[in-house]
């Protein structure tokens, strides 16, 4: 077993009198995740950042205008995740309940175009060109795309939440809170994001128009759509900050209200969730991946009719063909898996892994590899890329993930200026990157990344530590404090859903299917507790020895009777039977 490490957040400094009147275990939690006022657990939509604060939002709304005034066709052009599925459902949901007169998207196969606005994408549609194109997610990358846009007349507006390279593309406007100039307070938004905030800033110059009371049309109420936010911004895993906290609680309000689209209920239903209890890790685990998976091995247009329909019938049969793209997904992932597993142990046999670590095959799925990725970067602690060839060309597409220390798309940008015409394209964040490499540059590439992972990543950041908040008392082991956790989120990235950490006697344990592993617990003062561990262990701890734990609580709703249920999220050490010391 790896050792892991086990470090304790502390409060910065003493509880803030604002939160005394808190639940004194939810006071010391907000404390030490920076919160100092209860207006920033408030979630109140008066909370959010002003739309003003946008740069190219005036360009952007003003050519909107136009282009609904003059009844103009308008294409969505989206990516193939959650975030550009939801961007792209956003867009064309309340660009029609705006009464433009033709809206239509598109959703570049990655199999046939890659990524973005290309040349071949624009090509398409060349016959019958739309007045303007809208990117959703993607874009700020696109100049040869937005190029070939603009030779056909057409004209195009990015909203993007990537990082910009140097040169901006020559779009009619631009709308990223990252790019140059930008004053908007929140850099963390996803393109879903992005997108809420550009349509409600074109309502707003519309209510100015008295467009809608014109036209005889219903006024559109942005929080309508506050559901497909919450889905976006989870699933793309971006940093909850003040103002995406307060999109993603306002979003999960709504779907436990059962307000939410069809297709976003249709999907927690095949997955067997009650949307009433419907949590942020739900929308992360449970219906990002259904909607990840068709454009992973398929065509996301189905993920996107799926939450553009108001059908409840028609959302559930393209939710449970989503269901079952998931369920070729994982069968898919795990033979990779135990590729990548072999190819691994055939590494060490050489010598110790690379600090930095490049896998591939030609077995591999290209739209698989980021998952095989993100699978080994959490068991091996180190940055991983993971790559898959495309069908012709000699091309391979790799999907990256980093480890905290280490900001990977900054690593392929250094190694892109210091070996030109090695990497084909790249992009991505801080943990998350895609690039191209042709095939007879793999080698060279792989040991240039580890080359450049060893000169920019310190030392502790391939130290496998958990984060916990230390100890809970025996009377707060309860399914109270459970509920109490899971009604103060939304958690996620950078704003962590509780962990604890404790000694427990083993009571009982058992292997599950898929190498997984269930515990009944004990410890001194607390009924016996049920624990499941979604890890493969080699061999389980003896039944009547110790183990240390870091875990979270949960709340198990088995046929409407509910539960304390521990996860475990690491054993940090086992002890033998008490008989045997």
């Amino acid at each position: 077993m790896t050792e892991i490490s086990l470090e304790r957040r502390e409060a910065a400094g003493a509880i803030p009198d604002a939160l005394r009147g808190l639940h004194p275990l939810l006071q010391r939690l907000y404390a030490s995740r920076g919160i100092r006022s209860l207006d920033e657990v408030a979630y109140s939509l008066s909370g959010l950042a002003d739309v003003d604060g946008l740069k190219g939002l005036d360009a952007a709304v003003a050519r909107l205008f136009e282009a609904l005034a003059a009844r103009q066709s308008i294409l969505v052009v989206g990516d193939y995740d959650a975030d550009g599925a939801t961007s792209t459902a956003l867009a064309v949901r309340c660009l029609r309940r705006m009464g433009a007169a033709a809206v239509d998207y598109l959703i570049p196969n990655r199999f046939d175009f890659g990524y973005g606005l290309t040349p071949a994408l624009v090509d398409v549609v060349a016959d019958h060109p739309p007045a303007l194109i809208v990117t959703v997610d993607n874009g700020i990358a696109s100049h040869r795309g937005i190029e070939r846009a603009r030779t056909l007349g057409i004209d195009v507006i990015v909203t993007d939440h990537h990082l910009p390279s140097s040169q901006p593309p020559p779009a009619t406007a631009i709308v990223n809170p990252n790019q140059p100039g930008d004053a908007f307070p929140s850099k963390a938004l996803a393109g879903v994001g992005v997108v809420f905030y550009l349509m409600a800033a074109l309502r707003r110059r519309l209510q100015a128009e008295r467009w809608f009371e014109r036209r005889g049309l219903e006024p559109v109420v942005m929080g309508d759509f506050l559901d497909l936010v919450a889905l976006g911004t989870v699933a793309d895993v971006v940093p909850l900050d003040a103002n995406n906290r307060i999109l993603v609680e306002q979003g999960l309000r709504r779907i436990r209200a059962g307000k939410a689209v069809p297709g976003l209920l249709a999907l927690l239903n095949v997955a067997g969730k009650n949307h009433r209890k419907t949590v942020a890790t739900d929308l992360g685990f449970v219906v990002g991946p259904r909607l990840n998976a068709a454009g992973r091995l398929d065509d996301m247009s189905i993920g996107i009719e799926c939450l553009l329909t108001d059908d409840a019938t028609a959302a559930m049969t393209l939710a449970s063909e989503l269901d079952e793209f998931n369920r070729q997904r994982k069968a898919v992932e795990a033979e990779m898996r135990v590729e990548a597993e072999a190819l691994c142990q055939r590494i060490e046999i050489d010598g110790e892994l690379e600090k930095g670590l490049c896998l591939h095959s030609d077995n591999w799925h290209q739209g698989v590899v980021g998952l095989v990725a993100s699978r080994f970067k959490e068991k091996l602690h180190r940055p991983v890329i993971a790559f898959a060839p495309e069908e012709s060309g000699g091309v391979w597409k790799g999907s990256g993930r980093s480890v905290p220390g280490l900001h990977l798309r900054d690593a392929l940008a250094r190694i892109n200026s210091r070996h030109p015409g090695l990497i084909e394209k790249f992009g991505g964040h801080a943990m998350a990157a895609g690039l191209s490499v042709r095939h007879e540059n793999l080698e060279a590439f792989s040991r240039r990344f580890a080359e450049t992972v060893r000169e920019m990543a310190p030392e502790n950041c391939f130290r496998p530590v958990v984060i916990s908040d230390g100890e809970l008392n025996a009377h707060e082991l309860n399914i109270h404090t459970a509920h109490l956790l899971r009604n103060c989120g939304p958690w996620g990235q950078q704003f962590p859903e509780p962990v604890f950490d404790g000694v427990f006697q083993v009571i009982a344990a058992k292997k599950l299917n898929g190498g997984f592993a269930r515990f009944r617990l004990g410890r001194e003062g607390v009924a016996p507790v049920e624990a499941i561990l979604f890890e493969t262990l080699e061999e389980l701890p003896p039944v009547g020895g110790e183990i240390h734990i870091a875990y979270q609580l949960s709340v198990n709703d088995y046929q409407g009777i509910e539960g304390l249920q521990l996860i475990i999220k690491s054993i940090l050490r086992v002890e033998g039977d008490q008989d045997k010391r």
